[in-house]
């Protein structure tokens, strides 16, 4: 055969080819997996779904529920999804979220005057201003060690964190390498659950909530009482001098 004759064998091959689909370069999208819709899931999976997460007490893992329902991962969310929306348009008063890494049941947010009302009627066990404070930094510096908190909120937070870690908010995940070994803390799951996030990279950017440079300067004279003008106040008659008298 002659490299003329194998030429158009060849081209002949890439026509046939061609036609029948087999150039995977042709279709740039082949291979790509179809989008799920969750309303073609079997109406028994969506039930058992409901059923599971009505008696969880905590957030449950994706995985974990795609191995109880014997579906995929992305089933599994897909259809969290799509039932968390038709919640959402029926108006009802719960939802499905993805809180610390799990799914779980949680009233709608605007239900949420009329539950705050019902779980603090009578409460007397909420959270104390230092212990929130203490919260804070630990969520935002863990790990971190008591000295280094207390040195933050210039007291002494032992009793504060012995009290958050024994509501389940911080619990001990390192020791400092250096002298003492001290106890670093760190949130927990719970922490994540009661604050409706599903991690740590959620939560708000401090920078938010720092003042612009004229308000912390206004702050700051106020803080040290000066008058508009920035003067320091006058002192009161007869106390300009403050020397004994000889």
């Amino acid at each position: 055969m002659t490299a003329s004759e194998d030429a158009d064998t060849f081209e002949v091959l890439a026509a046939q080819l061609e036609t029948e689909g087999s150039l995977i370069d042709t279709d740039p999208s082949q291979g790509e997996l179809p989008d799920l819709d969750p309303t073609l899931v079997p109406a028994d999976v969506r039930a058992a779904l409901e059923a599971i997460l009505i008696v969880a007490s905590d957030p449950v893992a994706p995985t974990v529920l795609a191995q109880l329902l014997e579906v995929s991962v992305e089933t599994i969310e897909a259809l969290c999804e799509y039932l968390a929306d038709s919640y959402a348009q029926e108006e009802r008063g719960f939802t499905i979220t993805r809180v610390a890494g799990g799914f779980r049941y949680q009233t709608a947010d605007a239900q949420a005057p009329y539950v705050e009302r019902f779980v603090l009627e009578g409460q007397t066990t909420r959270l104390s201003t230092a212990a929130l404070e203490t919260l804070a930094i630990v969520a935002y510096k863990q790990p971190v060690s008591r000295a280094q908190i207390a040195s933050i909120r210039g007291v002494n937070v032992d009793g504060v964190a012995r009290t958050l870690q024994q509501r389940g908010y911080i619990k001990e995940v390192a020791r400092d390498p250096g002298p003492g070994n001290a106890a670093m803390y760190g949130t927990t799951t719970l922490f994540l659950e009661r604050i409706g996030i599903d991690s740590l990279q959620e939560l708000p950017n401090l920078s938010d909530f720092v003042p612009d440079a004229e308000v912390a300067e206004t702050l700051e004279a106020v803080l040290r009482g000066d008058d508009e003008d920035g003067t320091a106040p006058e002192t009161e008659a007869g106390s300009e001098n403050l020397s004994p008298p000889t």
